[in-house]
C-alpha cells in the first residue's frame, strides 16, 4: 500500500507545505483586491508537475490519484456536514434565497452561454457544454440521455475539465475581489460561491473570509449549505428544467446564429 500510494501521497504533502509557505497574497486592482490563496497556488503548481513532459507523474499514478481523491471527497464532505449542523437554525432563516440561487445558475448557463456558445461554432456540444456547470452529476445525465460518444458527451466533458483546471482559480479570484468591493453581503458572496463543485466552493468561500474573517463560520456554513443544495436540487433542475430549455434555445437560436451544418444529435 505505502510503495502504491507513497510517491502520491509524498508529493501532495510536498505541494501542500510549499503552499502554506507562500501564504495569501492579495493584489490592489482599482478599488478591490484580488485574493490569491494557498488553494491556488497548490494547484498551479500540481498541474505543472503533471504535464507529460515532464514525466514525473505516470498515467497509472493520475488514475491512483483519483482513487485518493474519492476517499479524500468523502471527508471533505463530513466536514462540511460538521459545518452546516450548528448552524442549522441560522440556515433556515435564510429561507427561499438558498434555493432560488439555483436560478443564477440557469440563467448564467442557459440563457447566456449558449448563444456565446454558438457563435463560437459550436452545435449540439454547445448543449452539454451550457445547460450545467457540468460536474459529476451533471456528466451523468448527458451519459444516460446521449451518451459519452455523443456531441452533447464532449461538450459536457470539454467544461467539466476546464472546470476542475481552472474553476477554482477563477472563482477563488472573483470571490475574494467581489468581496473586497465591499458592496454585496458577505453571506450573499458564500452562498453564490456554492456552484455545486467542492473545490470552487471551497476557493471562493476562503477567499471572502480572507476579507471578512469577524464571519468566517458563518461564510463556511452558508457556502457549505449553499453547495449542498446546488448539488440536491440542481440534480432535477438541470434535468427537467435547465436541459429542456437549453435544447428549445439550440433550435430557436441554431438557425440563426449558429453555422450552416447542423451536427444531429443522439
Amino acid at each position: 500500500m505505502l510503495k502504491k500510494y507513497g510517491k502520491i501521497c509524498l508529493m501532495a504533502l510536498v505541494l501542500v507545505v510549499i503552499a502554506e509557505l507562500i501564504g495569501e497574497r492579495k493584489i490592489k486592482v482599482g478599488p478591490g483586491y484580488l485574493v490569491f490563496l494557498p488553494m491556488l497556488f497548490a494547484l498551479i503548481i500540481g498541474g505543472t508537475l503533471s504535464l507529460p513532459k515532464l514525466k514525473l507523474i505516470s498515467d497509472k499514478e493520475m488514475k491512483l490519484s483519483n482513487t485518493i481523491m474519492s476517499t479524500a471527497v468523502i471527508i471533505f464532505v463530513a466536514k462540511i456536514g460538521a459545518t452546516m449542523g450548528p448552524s442549522i437554525v441560522m440556515l433556515a432563516k435564510s429561507g427561499w434565497a438558498l434555493c432560488f440561487q439555483e436560478l443564477g445558475h440557469f440563467l448564467g448557463t442557459v440563457i447566456l452561454g449558449l448563444p456565446i456558445a454558438l457563435l463560437l461554432g459550436l452545435k449540439r456540444e454547445a448543449v452539454g457544454a451550457t445547460f450545467s456547470i457540468d460536474r459529476e452529476p451533471n456528466i451523468a445525465i448527458i451519459s444516460e440521455r446521449y451518451g459519452m460518444d455523443s456531441p452533447e458527451g464532449r461538450g459536457v466533458m470539454g467544461i467539466y475539465i476546464c472546470g476542475t483546471l481552472f474553476g477554482a482559480i477563477y472563482i477563488g479570484l472573483l470571490a475574494g475581489y467581489l468581496g473586497s468591493l465591499k458592496i454585496f453581503n458577505p453571506l450573499a458572496l458564500a452562498m453564490g460561491s456554492g456552484v455545486g463543485s467542492g473545490s470552487m466552493m471551497a476557493a471562493a468561500s476562503g477567499a471572502i473570509a480572507a476579507v471578512f474573517p469577524e464571519k468566517a463560520k458563518e461564510i463556511a456554513s452558508f457556502a457549505a449549505a449553499s453547495n449542498l443544495i446546488t448539488t440536491i436540487i440542481g440534480i432535477y433542475f438541470t434535468l427537467f428544467v435547465s436541459l429542456p430549455v437549453a435544447n428549445k434555445l439550440y433550435a430557436w437560436l441554431e438557425p440563426k446564429i449558429g453555422g450552416k451544418k447542423e451536427e444531429k444529435s443522439i
